[in-house]
């Protein structure tokens, strides 16, 4: 039993080494049919590697952002270049070469606004590149030398940043009146194509830029260390300063100085060496002139938005019309503030019995007495005894107020009138006036004296000796219990010393009331 175990353990271990065997054959046969599917045809963007950190002075840096959004749009594309003319290996009488180019799925053109647009980058031998934007013109080279010459074309950005889509570059060697060894790099061999920086740049960082074709990928590369498949390493100088990029990406660089620099780009195998091929060694001229104006400069400074000149990665944007300036508002001119004038308060309704009483100092006072108005009390006539009957006062009615009251005409027996109460002072309405404001105290009204019933009892007989003295001796006659009656005669009955102090009637002549009654006598 525990052999039958033994057997099983033996029988699984080689079951599972046969598999691990079978795995391995499998990805180096996958990786040899990479290679033989990459040889002789642009090598894609390896994304996958390390980038560099930094070298003296020069340093990596992150891209521009409006850049990053810009290159959004262009995401979609897979550019196909041809070179049309002139045909490979063809020989031209003449040293002066028309080269027409076939684009698809690109469109080239130059936004007029801007100076930037999708273009080709074009490489006569291994001189600087010439921006392409018109494809419908050949792109003429005159006074070629004779011999052999290569042109070189890859599709590239508005920021000049190549496309490495399978297809998008395209070679061709011709030669002018004889061929030579001159410009004819091997087919065979792994190609570098020196693409940026070149020229003049206005900010920083400036981009960093390669074509590779014939070049493996890294993994495919280094799958079998016994196989012929070489790495490779692209080493980069810049003004002295060195480091080695391994991967196919476009990168930025900053650290530039002011004025003239230079940058040489190498093709090395995985040892570091060399790799002989033409156009792999190559060095370019930079100028950096810092605060530059052009619109490449803007957009990496971040001047310009990428909303801002969405004409160059489109050729059908319009932008929109600028709206009209807003037309200044005018200054606001201060307006007198409006007077508002008082309401005046309704007159008092002598209807409405419900009204506030008003404050002393709204009461306005009664106007003093004239000296020439009459006065409230006339002294009292002289009696003659003679006079046998008296005549009756004729109560007058009182006008309306406010007219004053008339003064009754007394009776010329008439010993003593009562004078005048004065009348109370009306409620008057509420005056405007503000309760704070002082008023004129009110004057209060002279009131005469009041006698009392001895002194009217001895002014009645001071005047009746005067009477007496003065009017003709005549009998008194005798005074009677009763008074004679008479239909329109009233006599007096006179008060004697020995009778007890009461006045007369006479003497408390009532005073005619405004309603015409006579008020009931009082002592």
């Amino acid at each position: 039993m525990v052999g039958m175990n033994r057997w099983r353990t033996i029988a699984k271990t080689l079951l599972a080494l046969v598999l691990v065997v079978a795995l391995i054959m499998g990805v180096e046969g996958a990786g040899s049919a990479a290679y033989a599917a990459l040889k002789g045809r642009s090598r894609i963007a390896d994304p996958s590697q390390s980038a560099i950190k930094s070298s003296g002075k020069i340093a990596e840096a992150s891209p521009p952002s409006a850049l990053q959004e810009l290159g959004q749009a262009l995401e979609g594309y897979q550019p196909q270049v041809t070179i049309l003319s002139p045909r490979k290996n063809e020989v031209l009488p003449d040293n002066t070469v028309a080269v027409r180019f076939l684009v698809k799925d690109l469109p080239i053109f130059k936004n007029e606004t801007f100076g930037l647009g999708p273009h080709l980058h074009v490489l006569l031998d291994n001189h600087a590149y010439q921006a392409v934007y018109d494809l419908s013109k050949p792109l003429v080279f005159n006074d070629l030398e004779p011999g052999t010459h290569t042109i070189r074309a890859f599709a590239s950005r508005p920021w000049h940043e190549s496309f490495k889509n399978e297809g998008a570059f395209a070679q061709t060697t011709f030669h002018v009146l004889t061929k030579t060894q001159d410009n004819s790099p091997d087919p065979d061999l792994p190609l570098l194509t020196y693409s940026r920086p070149q020229g003049v740049y206005g900010a920083e960082p400036i981009l960093l830029d390669f074509y590779l074709t014939n070049a493996p990928l890294h993994l495919v590369a280094q799958a079998d260390e016994q196989d012929d498949i070489a790495d490779w390493r692209i080493r980069c100088t810049v003004n002295g300063d060195r480091f080695i990029l391994d991967r196919w990406q476009p990168i930025y660089l900053k650290g530039f100085r002011p004025g003239k620099n230079w940058v040489q780009l190498e093709y090395l195998d995985e040892k570091g060496n060399p790799v002989k091929n033409e156009f792999n060694n190559t060095v370019r001229l930079v100028d950096y002139q810092p605060n530059g104006e052009d619109t490449l400069a803007k957009l990496v400074r971040g001047d310009l938005a990428a909303a801002d000149v969405q004409g160059i990665v489109d050729p059908n944007y319009v932008p929109p019309a600028p709206e009209p300036p807003a037309p200044p508002e005018p200054a606001p001119t201060p307006s007198p503030e409006p007077s508002i004038a008082p309401t005046p308060e309704p007159a008092p309704n002598p209807d409405d019995r419900a009204q506030p009483s008003p404050s002393p100092s709204a009461i306005a006072p009664l106007p003093a007495p004239s000296p020439t108005s009459p006065p409230l009390t006339e002294p009292i006539p002289d009696v003659n005894p003679s006079d046998s009957t008296v005549e009756s006062p004729t109560p007058t009615p009182l006008p309306a107020p406010p007219e004053p009251l008339p003064t009754p005409t007394p009776s010329p027996l008439a010993p003593v009138v009562e004078p005048l109460r004065s009348p109370q002072p009306a409620e008057m309405p509420a005056s405007d006036t503000p309760s704070d404001v002082p008023t004129k105290p009110a004057r209060k009204k002279p009131q005469p004296k009041s006698l009392s019933w001895q002194e009217r009892l001895q002014q009645y007989q001071e005047r009746l000796s005067r009477s007496r003295s003065t009017s003709p001796s005549r009998p008194t006659p005798a005074p009677s219990s009763s008074p004679v009656p008479s239909p329109s005669v009233v006599t007096p009955e006179l008060p004697t010393p020995d009778l007890p102090p009461t006045l007369p009637e006479i003497i408390d002549a009532p005073t005619p009331a405004a309603s015409g009654e006579l008020p009931t006598p009082t002592e």
